[in-house]
């Protein structure tokens, strides 16, 4: 009797998080351009090339209407699914917005040739992917629910089963372990991949990063257990603070029931295109050998390479990169008094940066960020654990409030769209304007100067003002 055939399928993170990870989300429009024909015959289940940091990196840096790029890759990719990511009720920016701004952002996603949407909420809160679910479903998109995997005592297999019943009962199409940090191992990854399929009938699909070392041979071991899809990156720009690389593991699975069926040769026309920019990027030192290597501290500390790079980066701007140290030991001390959220943007950004003041200043919580403050009074949602009381009161203090929200946060958001079309109707060339706007007003005015002074031919040299802050 011969086998079943389960073939892994295989989605390509190299226009997306691959680039975020390792090069800080630089890879601009007209590298990707020449090489969408030849990704567009693999087979890919699908192609990470939007969402993420990408919006606003396209903005802010490289002076790029991300709308135009999605069109571009859109009329390029003609057989492959285009998937982005989504940060729920905070879209792509880095707090929560009212419900019809994500419709319309979904909505105008979808329409602009996005059909898988990976939509996930930093803090695990079910509330705050209610909106953008429901608007794929009417979008006729792929709603896909990732839940932001991380380890701590209230992160038990129970918890991520009851999530996964939450999400297909939510009408999600799918359900993504959205592992940022790298820190599922591959005998978890047996025992989750395991649970989810005890709780829920919607295919799987694994995202890891490559940071800890582990993330090939979790991978192995999750499409062992039943995994359906999981996430790679192109060899130039994988490994490190990366996916693994795409041609090893469909290698690796080569001849086994799991077999992808994707061509190496192929595989290996796709790498020779981006290996000279891998080379550019390190000769500009753009791609740092830092984020290349493995960095078994990711697993003691729970820091997402992205994250990594970030505090590098900020502690660089206030001279004190002797500190990193201190800071990576300081991030868990911090996320126990934020009540361990999993750190993905934006808390990863939010407890990072606190870390760093409180490192930096010497005395803890002397200086406590907007963010830091909305985080510890609910303004962002629900946390699994409680909060530190104490932290927590003086973030209640300084807002002039006596208890934390409890409800979901969005509702306290009254409709914004009108208001936004308003105010920037004399930049608006597209629909999808008001969307960059509603979401990076400052830099997408900056950006929206920048296309009038491009269009008209007068001097852009505002378009040089970069921003030393990286999104992740």
């Amino acid at each position: 009797m011969s086998e079943v055939k389960k073939p892994v399928k295989i989605t390509e993170t190299i226009l997306r998080d691959a680039h975020q990870s390792l090069i800080a989300t630089r890879m601009t429009t007209e590298q990707m351009l020449p090489i969408i024909d030849k990704m567009d015959e693999i087979g890919y289940h699908s192609v990470e090339c939007w969402g993420g940091a990408t919006f606003d990196a396209c903005l802010r840096f490289l002076k790029e209407d991300p709308w135009v790029r999605l069109r571009k890759l859109k009329e390029g990719f003609k057989k492959t699914k285009l998937q982005m990511l989504f940060r729920g009720q905070n879209i792509l920016g880095y707090s929560p917005y009212a419900d019809d701004v994500v419709e319309y952002f979904v909505q105008k996603s979808i329409a602009n040739g996005i059909d898988i949407i990976r939509i996930f909420d930093c803090l695990n809160d079910i509330r705050n992917l209610e909106t953008a679910v429901k608007a794929a479903n009417k979008e006729k998109g792929h709603a896909q629910v990732a839940l932001s995997y991380t380890l701590g005592d209230a992160y038990t297999m129970d918890y991520w089963k009851n999530m996964a019943k939450q999400i297909e009962e939510m009408g999600a199409d799918s359900i993504c372990i959205k592992d940022m940090a790298g820190l599922l191992i591959p005998t978890e990854a047996t025992k989750l991949v395991t649970a989810l399929k005890e709780g829920t009938k919607l295919p799987i699909q694994l995202h890891t990063h490559y940071t800890s070392g582990v993330a090939s041979m979790t991978y192995m071991k999750a499409v062992e257990a039943g995994c359906d899809i999981i996430d790679t990156a192109m060899s130039p720009l994988a490994l490190g603070t990366s996916q693994p690389a795409t041609e090893v593991m469909v290698k690796a699975f080569e001849g086994t029931e799991f077999d992808s069926g994707l061509d190496q040769i192929k595989l290996a026309e796709i790498a020779d295109y981006f290996r000279p920019l891998r080379e550019q990027w390190l000769e500009s030192g753009l791609l740092s050998p830092k984020v290349m290597g493995v960095n078994i501290k990711t697993l003691l500390y729970q820091v997402p390479g992205g994250m990594l790079s970030n505090l590098v980066s900020q502690l660089k701007e206030m001279h004190a990169e002797d500190k990193f140290d201190e800071v990576l030991e300081e991030v868990p001390r911090v996320r126990k008094d934020f009540g361990e959220p999993p750190l993905v943007t934006p808390s990863s950004q939010i407890v990072g940066t606190q870390a760093v003041l409180n490192v930096v200043t010497g005395e803890r919580y002397k200086m406590m960020t907007k963010e830091s403050k909305d985080l510890l009074v609910g303004k962002y949602g629900q946390t699994v654990k409680p909060m530190n009381a104490e932290v927590q009161k003086k973030a209640l203090d300084s807002l002039g409030m006596k208890e934390p929200i409890t409800y979901r946060p969005a509702d306290d958001i009254e409709p914004q769209l009108e208001k936004l079309e308003k105010e920037m109707a004399q930049y608006k060339k597209q629909d999808e304007d008001v969307l960059s706007y509603a979401l990076f007003p400052q830099v997408a005015t900056e950006f929206f100067k920048y296309r009038e002074a491009q269009e008209t031919g007068i001097d852009a040299s505002l378009a040089n003002t970069e921003d030393k802050t990286y999104p992740v």
